[in-house]
């Protein structure tokens, strides 16, 4: 049961997963811009945080998934979604520490499946919307791979005859562009999800009858995204912009240009993605078609790795904060 206490609790931590989220996940968009100094590091966090406040503003297809698709609004109480967010939160804050890009959208998928699983059994979880968000989060990165090599392979041969000085400076200053569309495209499905636990936290409550996303629900979710941004992650910055290979301007380009297109496309289809799977996985695309050897797949399998176990390790933190906290709640 809630009580508007523990409800204000859940929103007020739903808001902190946002920041959290928001400063963990940076370096989705500006990365590869600071690694080439198309932009400098301060101009490139602001750039970000005000494109993902916008973003996040542009629908709520992602937050309904996130709401209806993944458990019933019966099955919800103020401890499940509180041990949700714990986990998550929690998660975010572990990999970030030690610099690894994981998947705040894995850590929010296997926290409230797993503080649901320990309160309600797994019966509650709608497995068949756990499956189709689960697809979309591995399909996402694939496709991701596949677009960067692609769109690398095509670049290189428009600019194969080009003088590398004119290109690096032509790339350059459209990296500026597409950072920004990748600022958008990260806002607009990242910051949904918060605002569909939080929706999903008011219907469960009774102080809404259906679900959808109030403005001000919207608005709040967009700030604490983009006040979280503007703090930067600096130590994923530095692993997403130059530990996977060396890039340069036409590399970046392309590979913000990719991310933004499946990002920004799984936005507007209700998909929940990891923005962070697929800025990942695009600028490995790019690499392997620049000089396959060039990957460090090293850091590569030690990304993967993190996304393999961020739903499980996540979802058995949640229930082991749940059972603590149904102890005193």
């Amino acid at each position: 049961m809630f009580s508007l206490t523990l409800l204000v609790v859940v929103i007020a931590l739903a808001l902190a997963f946002d920041y959290v989220n928001g400063f963990h996940d940076t370096a989705n968009a500006i990365a590869t811009s600071v690694s080439t100094k198309a932009l400098h590091p301060r101009t490139a966090i602001m750039i970000a945080a005000s494109l993902n406040f916008l973003g996040a503003l542009s629908g709520t297809a992602v937050a309904k998934t996130i709401g209806k698709g993944l458990v019933a609004p019966e099955n919800v109480t103020g401890q499940v979604l509180l041990a949700a967010l714990s986990a998550a939160i929690f998660w975010n804050l572990f990999t970030w520490y030690f610099g690894i890009p994981s998947s705040s959208s894995h850590a929010l998928i296997g926290g409230l499946t797993g503080a649901v699983a320990a309160s309600f059994g797994f019966g509650a979880v709608h497995w068949e919307g756990f499956k189709k968000i689960l697809a979309s989060l591995l399909i996402s990165p694939v496709a991701g791979f596949v677009i960067g090599t692609v769109v690398m392979t095509i670049l290189f041969w428009v600019v194969k005859n080009a003088p590398p000085s004119r290109v690096n400076h032509v790339f350059r200053r459209l990296q500026v562009v597409v950072a920004c569309t990748a600022s958008f495209s990260h806002g607009s499905n990242d910051a949904q999800k918060s605002m569909g636990i939080i929706t999903l936290a008011l219907v469960s409550a009774g102080y809404q009858g259906s679900f959808h996303v109030p403005l001000w629900v919207m608005i709040a979710c967009a700030t604490a995204m983009a006040l979280g941004t503007a703090m930067g992650g600096w130590k994923i910055i530095k692993t997403m912009g130059g530990k996977i290979f060396r890039i340069e301007p036409v590399n970046g380009f392309a590979a913000d240009l990719t991310s933004s297109l499946v990002i920004y496309s799984a936005s507007l289809l209700g998909a929940p993605v990891s923005t962070t799977h697929v800025v990942s996985s695009s600028i490995m695309g790019v690499g392997a078609a620049k000089r396959l050897k060039g990957v460090r797949w090293g850091i590569a399998q030690r990304i993967v790795t993190a996304w393999l176990v961020t739903i499980p390790s996540s979802g058995l933190v949640a229930a082991a904060m749940y059972y603590s906290l149904a102890r005193f709640l």
